[in-house]
């Protein structure tokens, strides 16, 4: 990292040892959850058109390759970690920016107690005194991945290669041996001719079934940013950040399409439109004695990538969080790993706590508010920075500005304000923590103003 990044010398400084293809990992590993293994069958159920379900996955893999290339310009010009909040920061000022760090670390802290726990339901199915104890396990698991990233950058950035790698070969895996069966009677791809013959008639129902899809297409997409949270630690990193949040988008885009294009040769569409998980229901036939079994499998390596990848992340918003501030400057400190293992201890110390707390429920609801409203922040923030620092380098500058992410921008305020009328608590619990982070960020700021600086 730059000497101006970081003033205080090598103890505090990140290392940047990591290439794309860590970054693309860490992206894809965010992303991909369990959610793509169970919700075609809810996506299809909106609309029972098989031409229609395929057209949401393809808008929505295009709304996050629209993100995705405005994020990329923000991070190519602005190689910080920390996340989001290193452009609202460069945008707005260092109290807004501190205020959406606050919201994105107290949101990827939330994630990562949730994770732990999901994991625990897969891991209980298939070793089944697990699941007599979650909390014991969720801190356990915590603790193992603190442990892997401590050691140093290289070691968490392996697991997460590995891991990454993995599931996305099993998935392909999956979607492709779909193919090979033979598709039954009633199979949604072997309507889909005559469906694609006659023009789709958009009526009420029919608008409505996209809306639903849409929004929960949109929710599988989500983490695709992730390797902007390590930019000071990758290897060229004006080159590397747009591959890497471009590439990651495009490739989850693909797998998605595949995957559903596989669930619709291999289910009728009435058994796919009813199935809560459609990907069991096709490893049963795939694997009639251990389809079960593969699924489960499958669902706790997805989550165990982002468990790990919440614990490369979450850290490194604490650490560009302090070293922005006056007070808090010690937690910026970094072990011979590369790894910022003050951060690392206090942000999984929150992620335990949450776990304990028995209300993950709602807090997740509130992180996601904050994960929208990140959006909002950052893409404005491009407009902001496009009209104050025209002459700013850009290694990399978003296609289709303003009109991509305009579109974009304008979808986040749309989501942000359908999410608030629809959960008004977690938005009003979410604008509370937004405003408790600035007396948090006076503290933290206090010395520096009592020495007149």
């Amino acid at each position: 990292m730059s000497e101006a990044a970081s003033p205080s010398g090598s103890q505090t400084s990140l290392m940047r040892v990591m290439g794309v293809g860590f970054s693309i990992a860490l992206a894809f590993g965010n992303t991909i959850g369990v959610g793509i293994l169970r919700l075609p069958g809810s996506v299809a159920a909106a609309l029972h058109d098989p031409v229609l379900v395929i057209a949401v996955w393809v808008t929505g893999g295009v709304y996050a390759l629209l993100g995705a290339v405005s994020v990329a310009e923000l991070a190519a010009m602005t190689p910080l970690s920390g996340g989001f909040y290193v452009y609202s920061r460069r945008a707005f000022g260092p109290r807004f920016g501190f205020a959406v760090g606050w919201n994105d670390w107290l949101a990827t802290s939330v994630t990562c107690a949730y994770v732990s726990l999901t994991a625990v339901d897969f891991l209980g199915t298939l070793i089944p005194p697990v699941a007599a104890h979650p909390q014991a396990t969720a801190i356990a698991l915590i603790a193992l991945f603190t442990a892997i990233n401590w050691v140093g950058v290289r070691t968490g950035g392996a697991v997460q290669n590995t891991v990454s790698g993995l599931v996305g070969l099993l998935l392909v895996g999956l979607a492709l041996a779909c193919f090979v069966l033979p598709a039954p009677q009633g199979a949604a791809l072997g309507a889909a001719s005559a469906s694609a013959a006659s023009p789709i008639r958009l009526t009420g129902a029919v608008i409505t079934g996209l809306i639903v899809a849409l929004r929960t297409v949109l929710v599988t997409y989500d983490g695709w940013y992730g390797a902007i949270y390590m930019s000071e630690e990758t290897v060229d990193p004006g080159r590397s950040l747009p591959r890497a949040v471009i590439g990651c988008a495009a490739l989850v885009m693909a797998l998605y399409v595949m995957i559903n294009l596989g669930f619709l040769h291999a289910l009728p569409l009435a058994q796919l439109t009813t199935s809560k998980l459609p990907a069991a229901d096709v490893a049963a036939r795939i694997f009639p004695t251990g389809g079960a079994t593969f699924v489960t499998v499958v669902s706790l390596l997805t989550v165990l990538g982002l468990l790990n990848a919440m614990v490369l992340c979450t850290p490194r918003v604490l650490y560009a969080l302090a070293r922005g501030t006056a007070r808090a400057r010690q937690l910026t400190q970094v072990g011979k790993g590369g790894a910022p293992q003050v951060a690392t201890a206090i942000s999984m110390g929150l992620s335990v706590l949450l776990v304990l707390s028995g209300s993950l429920e709602q807090l997740v609801s509130v992180a996601a508010v904050f994960f929208v409203m990140n959006f909002v922040f950052s893409y404005s923030a491009l407009f902001t920075l496009r009209i104050r620092e025209p002459e700013a380098e850009r290694p990399f500058r978003a296609w289709g500005f303003p009109v991509s992410t305009g579109i974009v921008l304008l979808g986040s305020c749309v989501f942000l304000g359908l999410t608030a009328r629809e959960d008004p608590r977690s938005a009003l619990i979410a604008g509370g923590l937004l405003l408790l982070s600035q007396p948090a960020y006076s503290w933290a700021n206090r010395r520096e103003a009592t020495a007149g600086t």
